[in-house]
Formats: C-alpha cells, structure tokens, sequence
C-alpha cells in the first residue's frame, strides 16, 4: 500500500528525533514529511503537504496542540497526540474518540495507533471529537462526552445526564436528549466520574446524576428521576448513598 505521509510537531528536538526514529524503524507505513516545532509553523506545513496524519504535541509555548483545529475550517487529516498529560487528561482523550501516545512513547502503543490509524475506514476525523476534547482539557473536570447516535457522534454534555443503566456489556446513557446505547460498561462510567460529586453509583446497575433526582423510597430501595425514570437503590449502597446527601 502507499505510505501515509506524516507530520511531527513537536517543540522539542529530542522528542521530534525519538518519535521520528521510532517510526521509521517500527512503522513502515508511515513516511514522516517533515517536523515542526510550534502550532503555526505546522499549520503551514499542513496546507503544504496535505499530510494524512499529524503526531501532535499537546504542551507548546504560545498555542497548545489542541489548539490547531482553529486554524482550518475542516480537519481532513488524523491527529494522533503525543502527550505528558496527567491521569485525567487522559480521561479528556479518551471520551473524545481522539487516539493519543503516552511520554515516553511505548513502541507497542505507537504500532497500535498506526494500525488503527490504517484500518480505519472513513478518513476524515469529526470536527466534533477534537472540540470536544478542547473544551475538556481547558475545564476542571470532564464536561462533555462523545455518543454515537444512529450512525453518527453527538456531543453530550455531563449535566444533561439523569442515569446511566447498565445492558450487560453496554450502557443506556438516559439523559434530557434522549436515550443512548454505547459500548462501554458501567465501570467506565464510575470511574469517569469519580471526581464528579453530581454522581452516585446507587447500584450494580445504575449510576444516577443527583441534579436529576426527585426523591427516593426507603422501603422500596428506589429512586426517582427526572423523565420519569426509577433507579434501583442496592440495601449495601443506601448508608453510604444517605451520608453523601448530607454533604
């Protein structure tokens, strides 16, 4: 097959040779154009080489990586960040539907992410998932999510959440906008949100979003929420669910 043409931005030399050495010696389908060492120099370099993939580095002086988005109406080439970011940034990645490398860059990982990158069957990126993940890097916590929706990914905002159900595997997402089913179970979501006070895991099956409660029964070990929808309350979760409440 042809080699997709590459771009390394990066404003640190040392890193633009490792990653640059890595992937000439791991990653023959990849054929790195040319480097750069800050935002507005690779926006140049883009619109010159059209390359099909950029490996970008998150943290630059004057204009962070993410920020090259708002430098081109459509973003037909795939980013693949290259990152330093802490634990929860990564959240901020992951929820995004964007592919990132960890520092330093393990080969495996690189190799996975040039394998998804060549299987991927439609090419051009939504604008959608690099917006999102913008607007999650530059808050406290995570704010919004991805969702596919009949084809297609929507942005979901975090507060528009009322419960997350389990579906075995998969999640139902109940929220203001409606109703959608994802591939990610129920610990995902946990662990998403563990920084989250708006959110409570109430059940093996439910987490719900305590803005969106109207009450609970003690007896019935059930919860109601907005939509009229009722979660379950586990006997185990009801001290721990009552003292969180309170707080």
């Amino acid at each position: 097959m042809e080699k997709l043409k590459a771009i390394i931005v990066d404003d640190e030399e040392s890193a633009r040779n490792v990653l640059s050495n890595l992937i000439a010696k791991f990653c023959p389908q990849i054929e790195i154009i040319t480097t750069c060492n800050n935002v507005l120099e690779a926006v140049e370099a883009i619109k010159k080489h059209q390359p099909e993939v950029v490996f970008l580095d998150i943290e630059m002086p004057n204009y962070a990586g993410y920020e090259i988005v708002s430098f081109f109406d459509e973003i037909n080439f795939e980013i693949i960040f290259v990152t330093a970011y802490d634990q929860y940034a990564i959240k901020a990645f992951e929820v995004s539907a964007v592919d990132y490398l960890l520092k330093p860059v393990e080969i495996d990982r690189l190799k996975n992410a040039v394998k998804k990158l060549v299987d991927k069957t439609e090419h051009r990126i939504s604008h959608l998932n690099y917006k999102t993940l913008t607007e999650n890097l530059k808050s406290e916590s995570v704010s919004k999510i991805m969702v596919r929706h009949q084809g297609h990914q929507e942005i979901l905002s975090i507060k528009d959440i009322i419960t997350i159900e389990a579906k075995e595997a998969y999640s139902c997402i109940h929220s203001t906008k409606g109703q959608f089913l994802v591939s990610k179970n129920l610990r995902y979501y946990e662990t998403l949100f563990d920084q989250n006070n708006s959110f409570f895991r109430t059940h093996k099956s439910w987490i719900i979003n305590l803005n969106h409660m109207i009450t609970f029964s003690k007896t019935k070990l059930e919860i109601e929420l907005n939509n009229k929808i009722f979660a379950k309350l586990s006997k185990y979760r009801k001290p721990d669910f009552e003292t969180f409440l309170l707080q």
